[in-house]
């Protein structure tokens, strides 16, 4: 797959982490998270990039999403509140109910408003566009909750990063716990494929899980099982496009399950990461001209053309 020149958007310390693309106005624009720096960023389509700092330094933005009000929302997993910033980079947050939540998935749901997970409080939050929070408990203890999706069924899943399960959260609340089949999987991302099936990466057994919605599970081992895949999502080819943060690579997963990789070295400038470091990639989205964006700790954006 030809990788294309990276472009730069932050320095090596402040983490770009989670990326997506925007709504509104800004539709062709892809917002990012610097998750280190406490700041949320915009790259336009000819390549203007804005930093938007935050309130708080250390408020740790970790994933963005496009809002139903053509926002972006994001979890602060520093100082335990849902943040939203418009198009003109106006930005504000709300707290959570419950103290050190720690917010990290996001997503808009079925029922016009944003629901969330919550990694240190075994709950699953939603938030309407005007700030009021409800919070639903997991069934499970030390589950942490991790990425949330809106699925076909009207429902939304999310990945229990320690129960080693997916669960479905009904827009009323009520929790159903899929466990998967290999002991140790620590699934953390999650997407829908274009299979209308739930695709996640398990960090801790480096496999790619398919699991139907009435839960019917499918597990693919990758090739280096200790490659520790990160984020997923579903891509405009109609595969499954994943981070591979301890080998900094890239892969793609069809719905037989063929996996192909690629090192994240192709789309690194020729002198590779700043001192050495290593790329720690994270999250991935597509923009409009169907160019992949990879948002790497090092300060960049990885893109590629399949």
């Amino acid at each position: 797959m030809p990788a294309l020149p990276p472009i730069r958007v932050s320095d090596a310390d402040a983490g770009p982490y989670a990326v997506t693309r925007g709504g509104g106005p800004g539709a062709d624009a892809l917002w990012f998270t610097l998750v280190h720096a406490g700041a949320v960023g915009r790259l336009d389509p000819d390549g203007r990039i804005e930093i938007h700092p935050l309130d708080a330094p250390r408020c740790a933005p970790s994933l963005i999403t496009q809002g139903p009000d053509d926002a972006l929302w994001f979890t602060r997993a520093g100082d335990h509140r849902i943040g939203r910033i418009d198009d003109t980079g106006r930005a504000t947050s709300f707290p959570l109910p419950t103290p050190e939540a720690g917010p990290f998935g996001i997503v808009a749901g079925p029922d016009g408003a944003l629901w969330f997970t919550e990694l240190r409080a075994d709950r699953i939050g939603r938030i309407t566009v005007d700030g009021q929070v409800d919070e639903f408990p997991l069934p499970l203890a030390g589950a942490f909750p991790s990425a949330i999706v809106a699925a076909p069924d009207g429902a939304l899943w999310c990945t229990l990063n320690q129960a080693h399960a997916l669960a479905r959260v009904t827009v009323g609340g009520e929790v159903t716990v899929h466990p998967l089949p290999t002991p140790g999987a620590a699934p953390v991302g999650l997407t829908v494929g274009a299979d209308g099936a739930l695709w996640c990466v398990e960090i801790g057994a480096g496999q790619i899980a398919r699991l139907t919605l009435d839960g019917r599970v499918t597990e693919f081992p990758l090739p280096d099982r200790d490659c520790r895949p990160h984020a997923i999502v579903a891509g405009p080819d109609g595969r499954c496009w994943f981070t591979e943060w301890a080998t900094a690579g890239l892969g793609a997963i069809d719905a037989a399950g063929r996996i192909e990789e690629f090192p994240l070295a192709e789309a690194l400038p020729p002198a590779g990461a700043p001192a050495g470091a290593p790329a720690e990639p994270h999250g991935l989205a597509w923009d409009a001209d169907g160019t992949l964006h990879v948002a790497l700790e090092i300060g960049l954006l990885a893109r590629f053309r399949p």
